[in-house]
């Protein structure tokens, strides 16, 4: 703000608190713009200077929106890059080397031992002997699932698998068999990547038995602990050790499948709670989107060491993993169940700076007063999502911290972002939303289809503005206008895209979740 808003906004720029309101208003309605002729005062302009975002060609523009049959438009046309090679890249504006600590984990029950470490050198080289494995057996725009807890070997895989030009098949490590089986043939996936067991709160769950149970594909197994596995495996199906040996004798290096914006990385999936599971096609705007809300609203900046308990399988997990390397940010992970003062002392000997979590988390480290006699004052911001959130509760884990802020996120996984969301230049309050996530509009509509006026205290069926960075232009498995276009209100000359939410807008301008309106993907399900 301080930099580019006089130059944005002239002399209505003020400070960056004052100015917040005009800066965002100027994110939402100047995204159409050429690249040529040097015309760079534009929000994502200014993003992609503090992502690490290297094109092997140039968009020609942000936003070509000349084609009214998109609805979205068409973002970075004419960009080519591979997304996966911006995470392991050395990036100088970041200070980010090769020697940068781009992992920090443990497993549980080795919770006295050091925090492990690993460099971006070594997460590089290692994604590259995954990629070159997988060259082995696969063909290009191949799609590979990962069923697994959300480890080093899991985010190793996945940047692998999309820096190799293949489609990550995401699916939760809590699936039964014949969920598991529902998104395999959906995605037309051709393998998935699992693990033997899942160890929580020191006890053994199975996961290899269910993928068996659930898809006749080929399963890559890793132990999920030691060298060995667990269990015998069925025949077709391969040992970690096993995939990693051939790669032996191949170059150490890899050269990525460089593809453009708008190529598909990922198929994540709706609930499915009302029917088979919708599957949401990411690209390689999605990752840029998750970036960006996260350096925007939640500050989130190089040195920092994020952790969020998730998994790869639900969208929390693709956007902590790109939050984090795309900002030169340390990604921090705990093997094991986040439920108990293992988790939380893990916070702590990691020196956590940003700290997400959903409210029942929150309750259960709470309840068990597992944060007791630990040092949680490296946090510098706090970030909640997935449900609804309790005030006492928000209270509590903001007094762990020194009072930092909470930031609230509400978005889905088909817009690869929040669409209201708490900003650190606003004040905040426990259990609602600030605003509008940056370079996001919305109106919320009456029982009629009306839009309130901005300014007013209303509740109703938000309506978000259709040309959304990031947002899906298509669904594998389902009409993508019906579901999302089909009966909204036309504003200011385009339809406006359903989300389903209920939100309310309070006297003093914050918003709250008060609902769904239909069945549509969201967070906060």
């Amino acid at each position: 703000m301080e930099e580019n808003g006089p130059k944005l906004l002239g002399a209505s720029y003020k400070d960056p608190i004052s100015s917040f309101g005009l800066f965002h208003k100027f994110a939402v309605e100047n995204q159409e713009v050429s690249l040529e002729f040097g015309i760079y005062f534009v929000y994502w302009k200014i993003v992609l200077k503090e992502l690490s975002i290297k094109f092997l060609r140039e968009p020609t523009s942000i936003l070509d929106a000349s084609d009214k049959s998109k609805k979205g438009g068409t973002w970075f046309p004419g960009a080519v890059l591979n997304i996966a090679e911006c995470c392991l890249l050395p990036w100088p504006s970041q200070n980010k080397t090769d020697d940068s600590t781009a992992i920090l984990w443990r497993d549980e029950g080795f919770d006295d031992y050091p925090v492990n470490r690993m460099s971006l050198k070594e997460l590089r080289t290692q994604v590259m002997t995954v990629a070159n494995a997988l060259d082995t057996m696969f063909q290009k725009g191949d799609r590979i699932a990962i069923d697994m807890p959300m480890t080093c070997n899991a985010v190793i895989i996945y940047l692998a698998i999309i820096l190799g030009g293949f489609v990550v098949v995401s699916i939760a490590d809590s699936f039964a068999p014949q969920e598991i089986g529902t998104r395999m043939r959906v995605a037309k996936a051709k393998a998935i990547f699992t693990q033997d067991f899942i160890i929580r709160g020191g006890k053994k769950f199975p996961l290899y038995s269910c993928v068996m149970k659930g898809t006749s594909c080929k399963a890559i197994v890793i132990p999920a602990t030691g060298d060995c596995l667990g269990v015998t495996l069925r025949n077709g199906d391969m040992s970690w050790k096993d995939f990693l040996s051939r790669a032996a004798g191949r170059s150490p290096m890899y050269s990525p499948v460089y593809q453009s914006a708008d190529a598909l990385i990922n198929i994540l999936f709706s609930s499915g709670t009302t029917g088979e599971p919708k599957a949401i096609p990411w690209t390689q705007l999605c990752p840029i989107r998750c970036g960006a809300d996260t350096w925007a609203n939640l500050d989130v900046r190089p040195k920092d060491i994020s952790c969020l308990p998730t998994n790869l399988g639900w969208v929390m997990g693709p956007i902590q993993l790109f939050l984090c390397f795309l900002n030169g940010a340390t990604l921090a992970l705990y093997h094991g169940s986040p439920l108990g003062r293992g988790f939380c002392k893990f916070v702590q000997d990691a020196h956590v700076s940003a700290l997400g979590s959903v409210p029942s988390l929150v309750k259960s480290w709470k309840a068990g007063n597992h944060t007791k006699g630990l040092d949680w004052t490296k946090i510098r911001v706090l970030a909640t999502t997935g449900e609804a959130s309790d005030i006492d509760d928000n209270l509590w884990i903001s007094s762990r911290t020194c009072y930092k802020p909470i930031v609230e996120c509400c978005g889905g996984t088909e817009l690869a972002s929040s669409f209201i969301q708490g900003s650190l230049l606003q004040p905040q309050v426990f259990g609602a939303f600030s605003g509008a996530s940056m370079s996001t509009g919305f109106v919320i509509l009456d029982e009629q289809g009306n839009p309130y006026p901005d300014d007013v205290p209303c509740s109703g069926e938000v309506g978000l503005f259709p040309l959304y960075f990031g947002a899906t232009d298509r669904l594998l498995n389902a009409d993508h206008d019906k579901v999302y276009f089909d009966g909204m209100p036309v504003y200011r000359g385009r339809q406006l895209r359903r989300h389903g939410d209920i939100i309310q807008r309070t006297a003093g301008g914050y918003y709250i979740v008060q609902g769904r309106a239909d069945d549509t993907e969201s967070w906060r399900d």
